[in-house]
């Protein structure tokens, strides 16, 4: 067989090896990471000109955040739960950070945070909104849970973050500005019972939604998908007794289907997970949601920690048989099982 003028021996010799194929596809990637990066670099110049309200202050990322940003001459508006955590922070943090106290399931108390944002910002309108507060609700066996356990994520991390957000949005479209979302990798997979999961999938249902109306207007939406990191929401001893309190209200047939032994077994499970996964680094989660808040190209998604990058997030591309196998060997099995 001819190619024209040359022969097959002839074509083949043109003809790139399989070597040559791979060291191109290297150069590209490579040069395809360092644009990425290089992208990622560019940063906002007139941070001190722009107001950001975060909510779950009292500790945590919250607290981290607000006291990181301080010290980049942002105008940090930090909503506490308390009114000693509002002054603990006050007292660690510059005079231009300001606080406000904030409950994120009580309109009238969202109203209120509204207000003294709309006060402080005036006709600039309000950069960024960060959306922390959370909490781990209740957690245990669907069997174990009635219906009001799982009210108590739902409404603080759900609900609460939408309602805030929804209040907050007109002063963020005068700005043009951002809305971060702490979400979860177990919005990814849900390996817990509880409301926690249902949560933070909802807060990527809602991220996304809003991310997708809101270009319109020049605002951007980012979610925070944290890995497991050590905070006042995944204390153990919290865990133990919130776990022992949903076992001693539970009827006796359905302890006897689950064993004597199996409260012991769950919490040792747990707490082996958690110390495993828990980094007390918070500052990588902050670090992220820095970021969405002062890049020029913030993302849409943030993988915070080593396990929800290298672990948890590939997890949730695999199969769900594959996923559901190794979460379920997260928790013992029943006794009836």
């Amino acid at each position: 067989m001819h190619y024209g003028f040359l022969s097959t021996q002839e074509a083949d010799a043109f003809m790139p090896s399989c070597e040559e194929y791979v060291a191109v596809a290297c150069v590209l990637i490579s040069v395809a990471v360092l644009c990425w990066y290089a992208r990622d670099a560019y940063r906002l110049d007139d941070l001190h000109a722009k107001h950001v309200l975060i909510t779950g202050c009292d500790s945590g990322f919250g607290n981290l955040l607000a006291r990181q940003l301080d010290r980049k001459d942002v105008n940090v508006i930090a909503a506490c739960l308390t009114d000693a955590g509002a002054a603990e922070l006050a007292a660690a943090s510059s005079r231009r950070l300001r606080t406000v106290v904030l409950n994120v399931t009580d309109g009238e108390s969202i109203r209120r945070a509204v207000q003294f944002v709309s006060a402080e910002v005036g006709d600039r309108g309000l950069w960024g909104l960060v959306n922390n507060a959370g909490c781990l609700g209740p957690l245990g066996p669907i069997d174990w849970l009635q219906l009001e356990d799982f009210s108590a994520a739902l409404d603080v991390n759900l609900m609460g973050m939408i309602g805030v957000t929804l209040q907050f949005l007109p002063l963020l479209k005068v700005a043009r500005g951002r809305v971060v979302n702490v979400s979860s990798i177990m919005g990814r997979l849900s390996f817990i019972s509880g409301g926690y999961c249902i949560s933070k999938c909802g807060v990527q249902s809602f991220s996304d939604s809003l991310r997708l109306d809101m270009r319109h207007f020049g605002m951007k939406v980012s979610i925070i998908e944290p890995g497991g990191f050590k905070t006042a929401v995944t204390r153990m001893d919290l865990i133990e007794k919130d776990v022992k309190r949903l076992w001693d209200r539970l009827p006796q047939d359905i302890r006897d289907t689950y064993g004597p032994k199996y409260v012991d077994d769950y919490l040792r499970y747990q707490a082996f997970t958690l110390n495993i996964v828990r980094n007390s680094d918070l500052s990588k989660v902050t670090n992220c949601m820095e970021h969405a808040l002062t890049a020029q190209y913030p993302r849409a998604r943030y993988g915070a920690g080593w396990d929800a990058k290298l672990f948890w997030i590939p997890l949730s591309y695999f199969p769900t048989c594959v996923g559901d196998l190794i979460c379920g060997r997260l928790f013992p099995a029943p006794k009836a099982v």
